[in-house]
C-alpha cells in the first residue's frame, strides 16, 4: 500500500522526519517496501513565466519563448505546446534535468537552428497525470524560480506491505493509529461533515442474500457536477499509484485508500427499480469496469436492478452503470460482504481489484454510517448536490469478542517484560477497551485477533519488535550430534546425484487442476480437493509429481526450448480411508524434446526412450540405498504410461519402488504436448532401510590387490522374456566371485531359432588373495551356465 507524507499528516499530527516513521513502522511490524521521494525526480525543474512568444522561423508548430526563471537573463526556449503564451508561468526544465517519464537528460541544444536551453514540461512528463495536450499551467501568483517541487509541496512516499491479517491498516488512517500507538505523534479524530438532508426519501435497497450481504447501506445524491477532482485528491490519489478518474469516482477511492472503506456510485439515472443485493443466476453475463465480461454461477453474491447486474458484490462495479462526466445523480452504496464469499468469487473469476483485497480480509462493520456520511459531506461539498436520508438493508455483525488477558503472558510469550501500565496505554491506544479485571473487548475491525497469543503480539509489536533481546538457544556442551533424519539425507543425496546426472531441479505448485490430478490418481485413491483453494487451477493437491512437472516441460517447450531434463522431490498427497491425510515422499523426473541434439556424427536429432528412464530409475535408486542388484522389472506402470514402453522397478512381486517408461499419447494429449515424453516416479517411501544402518557412510575405498577376469557368454533366450532375469540370474550363480554382468549384444535372425534372440553376456570376475586357476574359471562358468538354464536359457555352441 502506497501513501505520501502529506497524507500520513492529515491523520496524524507529528514532527517526525519520513525516514524516522519508515523505522517506526518496521519497529510495529509495518514492512516499508520503500520510502521514495518524487521531489529527487524534480530536482532542477522550476516555477518560470513566459515573458514573449514567437512563432519560430523553421518550423510551424513550435514557438521560442523567452523565459524568466528569476535567476540572471531570461532564458530562450523552443516549445511545440499549443497553449504557450507570454505572461502565462509553468514549469521549466533546465539544463542538467532528467525528465522522469522518460529519463532524457535536458541539454542545451539547437532545435531547427534556433538555440534552446531547457524545456516546458507538460503534466506526463513530469508524471504528475496523464495530460499531455499542452504545458502545465500555474496560477498568477506563482513564484517565479523557486523550484517546482517546493511549490508543489512534493511528499515523500511509503510503500508498505500490509499482512493478510492487518485489513485494519489498509486504509492511511489505521497506519496513523498504529503510528499514534507507537509515540509517533498524535491520532486526529475524524472530523465528520456536517450536511443537511434534503428531506428527500431514501432510496429502494434490500438485500435477498444476506449470507453473502449482511449489510446494504444506500443514499442518493442529486444535482451533483462530476467535474476533475481538485489538486490535493489528485496528488493523494498519485501517491498511492492510484489513476485519477472524476470527482466522484475519485472521492469513493478516497474513502477506500483513507479508511479502508470500499464504496460504490451508480449513475442513477441508469438504474431501474429497487437495488438488490442477490445471488447471481446460473450462466447470467456482465460487463464489468476493466471492460471484460465475466459468467457468474448462483454461488456468487451481485448487485442488481429490474434490468439486471450491476455490480459483482465487494469486487468490481458495471461499465453500464458507472459514473461519468453527464452524471448528475448518483445512488451511494457502501456494504459490508462475506469476506469468503469475495475470496471465492474473485478465485473463480480471475478478477483482482483493491475492493476485494480489502472485503476478503475484512472490513470494519462499525464503519457503514461513518462511512457513508464521510463520503457524502465529500462529494456534497466538491460536486454539490442534495443528500437524501440512509436507506438500511440488513445489519452487519455487531458482538464484539472479548479476550481474557494475562499480562505475565508477554514475558511468558513475547520474551519481553512490558509493564502492565504500558501494556494497558498501547491496547487502549489500539482501540481495545480494557476493564480493570483484564477482559479485553477487540474492535471488530480486527477478525485477527483470536485469543490471549494476539494480544501479546499486539503489545509487543507497539512496544517494538526490535527492542526483544536475540537469545541464543541452549546448547549441551561438546559436539553436536546429527540432525539431519535419515529421510533429509536421503533426499539431499538424490538431489546431489540428480543434479550430477544433468538433471534440472524444478520447483512446482502442490495443486494441480481437478482433472490433471483425477488423470494420474490410480484406482481406488482418493484425492485431497480443497474447499477453499488459491485459484480454480489449484483446487486439488497432488497424487504424482509428474503433472507438475510436465505442465513445467511445456512452457519451456512453448518458449524454445528443445530438450527438458527436470527433476523435483517432493510430496504425493491422498485421503486415507479415515479421512486423515497421507504424504508420500516422491522424486519425479520428466524427459522430454531432445536427449542430443542433431550433429554431423550422429545426423537427426535424437529423443529420450524408455531406457533413458530406466537409467535415471535404476542410478537413483542407487544413490538412495535401494539393492538394486534385487530388482525385478515388472509392468503395470499405470494408465497414465504407455502399455509397450513402460515399468516398473521392485522387490518382490508386490513392494513398487520407481515406475518409468513412455508417457501414454492420453496424458500427452490431456497436457497438450507432442511426444515422446519420458517419465520417472521413484517412492522413496517404498525403499527398506538397510538393517544396522541410520545413514549413508560408506567405507574407504579399497581397490582390490588384482585384476579381474572377464569371461564372455553367448546365450539363446525366449525373445518374449525380459533379459533382466537372464542378467540377474547370471550375477547370482557365484556371488563371491562374480562382481558385475552387463549385456553387450542381443543378435536375430540367422543361425537363431523364430522366437529366440542371443543374449551375449561379459561377467567380470574378480579374485581375491590369488588368481583364478583353469578349474576354478571353469567351475564359475559351469555354475554360470547352470544358472543361466533354470531361466530356460541354452549356451550357444
Amino acid at each position: 500500500m502506497k501513501f505520501s507524507l502529506t497524507w500520513l499528516k492529515d491523520h496524524l499530527e507529528t514532527d517526525a522526519s519520513a525516514q524516522d516513521i519508515s523505522d517506526a513502522l518496521n519497529r510495529i511490524g509495518l514492512e516499508v517496501e520503500g520510502l521514495d521521494d518524487p521531489a529527487e525526480r524534480l530536482d532542477g525543474f522550476c516555477v518560470a513565466e513566459v515573458l514573449t512568444a514567437q512563432k519560430h522561423p523553421d518550423a510551424d508548430k513550435l514557438q521560442v519563448l523567452t523565459v524568466d526563471t528569476g535567476e540572471g537573463d531570461p532564458l530562450q526556449v523552443v516549445c511545440g505546446a499549443p497553449n504557450a503564451r507570454a505572461g502565462m508561468k509553468g514549469v521549466l526544465g533546465l539544463p542538467g534535468a532528467v525528465v522522469p517519464a522518460n529519463g532524457m537528460e535536458l541539454r542545451k541544444s539547437a532545435i531547427r537552428g534556433v538555440e534552446s536551453n531547457g524545456m516546458m514540461c507538460s503534466v506526463r512528463e513530469l508524471e504528475l497525470g496523464d495530460e499531455h495536450d499542452g504545458i502545465i499551467e500555474l496560477p498568477a501568483d506563482a513564484p517565479v524560480g523557486e523550484s517546482f517541487a517546493r511549490y508543489q509541496g512534493t511528499s515523500p512516499v511509503f510503500d508498505v506491505a500490509i499482512t493478510p491479517n492487518r485489513p485494519d491498516c489498509m486504509g492511511v488512517y489505521g497506519i496513523a493509529r498504529d503510528l499514534a500507538a507507537a509515540g509517533i505523534g498524535k491520532l486526529k479524530r475524524i472530523a465528520m461533515p456536517d450536511f443537511a438532508e434534503s428531506g428527500e426519501s431514501a432510496p429502494t435497497i434490500r438485500t435477498d442474500d444476506p449470507e453473502g450481504c449482511p449489510a446494504f447501506y444506500g443514499r442518493t445524491i442529486t444535482g451533483v457536477h462530476n467535474g476533475a477532482s481538485p489538486d490535493w485528491l489528485k496528488q493523494r490519489l498519485l501517491s498511492a499509484g492510484q489513476k485519477p478518474i472524476s470527482l466522484i469516482v475519485d472521492l469513493t477511492n478516497y474513502l477506500m485508500l483513507a479508511y479502508g472503506r470500499p464504496a460504490h456510485a451508480y449513475d442513477l439515472a441508469k438504474l431501474d427499480g429497487a437495488v438488490v443485493a442477490r445471488r447471481a443466476k446460473q450462466g447470467e453475463q456482465f460487463t464489468a469496469l476493466n471492460e471484460k465480461t465475466y459468467t457468474l454461477d448462483d454461488s456468487m453474491t451481485v448487485i442488481a436492478d429490474d434490468q439486471g447486474v450491476h455490480d459483482i458484490a465487494g469486487i468490481m462495479g458495471g461499465l453500464g452503470s458507472g459514473c461519468g462526466p453527464d452524471t448528475t445523480d448518483v445512488l451511494l452504496e457502501i456494504a459490508y460482504f462475506d469476506p469468503e464469499r469475495i475470496g471465492t468469487t474473485g478465485r473463480k473469476l480471475g478478477l483482482a481489484s483493491d475492493a476485494r483485497t480489502r472485503f476478503e480480509r475484512g472490513v470494519d462493520p462499525a464503519f457503514l454510517d461513518d462511512g457513508m456520511d464521510l463520503l457524502t459531506g465529500l462529494i456534497v461539498e466538491l460536486a454539490g448536490g442534495t443528500a437524501s436520508a440512509i436507506a438500511r438493508a440488513g445489519s452487519p455483525p455487531t458482538a464484539p469478542m472479548v479476550v481474557a488477558f494475562d499480562p505475565a503472558l508477554t514475558q511468558q510469550l513475547g520474551g519481553v517484560t512490558i509493564a502492565e501500565d504500558d501494556q494497558r496505554r498501547i491496547l487502549t491506544a489500539l482501540d481495545f477497551a480494557v476493564s480493570d479485571d483484564w477482559q479485553v473487548t477487540v474492535p471488530l475491525r480486527r477478525h485477527d485477533i483470536e485469543g490471549p497469543a494476539d494480544l501479546v503480539e499486539e503489545v509487543v509489536r507497539i512496544h517494538g519488535l526490535d527492542n526483544i533481546a536475540s537469545v541464543a538457544l541452549p546448547r549441551a556442551e561438546g559436539v553436536a550430534r546429527p540432525t539431519a533424519s535419515r529421510e533429509q539425507q536421503q533426499e539431499r543425496r538424490l538431489r546431489r546425484a540428480a543434479a550430477a546426472r544433468g538433471l534440472n531441479e524444478a520447483v512446482t505448485w502442490s495443486f494441480l487442476p481437478l482433472s490433471q490430478a483425477e488423470h494420474f490418481a490410480a484406482d481406488g485413491q482418493h484425492l485431497w480437493v480443497l474447499e477453499n483453494p488459491i485459484s480454480e487451477d489449484m483446487k486439488a493437491m497432488q497424487p504424482s509429481l509428474i503433472p507438475g512437472l510436465l505442465s513445467a516441460a511445456k512452457r519451456n517447450a512453448d518458449r524454445g526450448t528443445d530438450s527438458s531434463r527436470l527433476f523435483e522431490i517432493g510430496r504425493r498427497y491422498f485421503r486415507a480411508k479415515d479421512g486423515s491425510s497421507n504424504e508420500k515422499p516422491t522424486l519425479g523426473i520428466v524427459l522430454a524434446g531432445h536427449r542430443k541434439a542433431r550433429g554431423w556424427q550422429n545426423g537427426k536429432a535424437q529423443g529420450f526412450d524408455a531406457y533413458d528412464a530406466k537409467a535415471e530409475a535404476m542410478a537413483l535408486l542407487g544413490e538412495a540405498g535401494a539393492p538394486v542388484q534385487n530388482l525385478m522389472v515388472m509392468g503395470e506402470a499405470g494408465a497414465q504410461f504407455h502399455p509397450g514402453q513402460s515399468g516398473t522397478l521392485r522387490l518382490g512381486p508386490k513392494n513398487v519402488l520407481a515406475r518409468f517408461g513412455a508417457l501414454h499419447p492420453a496424458t500427452l494429449a490431456a497436457f497438450d504436448m507432442d511426444g515422446p515424453v519420458m517419465a520417472v516416479e521413484l517412492f522413496l517411501d517404498a525403499i527398506p532401510v538397510p538393517k544396522g544402518k541410520s545413514g549413508f557412510a560408506r567405507s574407504a575405498y579399497a581397490p582390490p590387490a588384482l585384476q579381474p577376469v572377464t569371461r564372455d557368454f553367448a546365450f539363446l533366450f525366449d525373445a518374449d522374456k525380459p533379459a533382466a532375469d537372464l542378467l540377474r540370474a547370471v550375477k547370482s550363480a557365484d556371488k563371491q566371485a562374480i562382481t558385475d554382468a552387463r549385456i553387450f549384444d542381443v543378435f536375430a535372425g540367422q543361425g537363431v531359432a523364430d522366437g529366440k534372440v542371443s543374449i551375449a553376456v561379459e561377467v567380470t570376475l574378480q579374485p581375491g588373495e590369488k588368481s583364478f586357476t583353469d578349474d576354478e574359471l571353469k567351475a564359475v562358468s559351469d555354475k554360470i551356465v547352470a544358472a543361466a538354464a533354470k531361466q530356460d536359457a541354452e549356451l550357444r555352441g
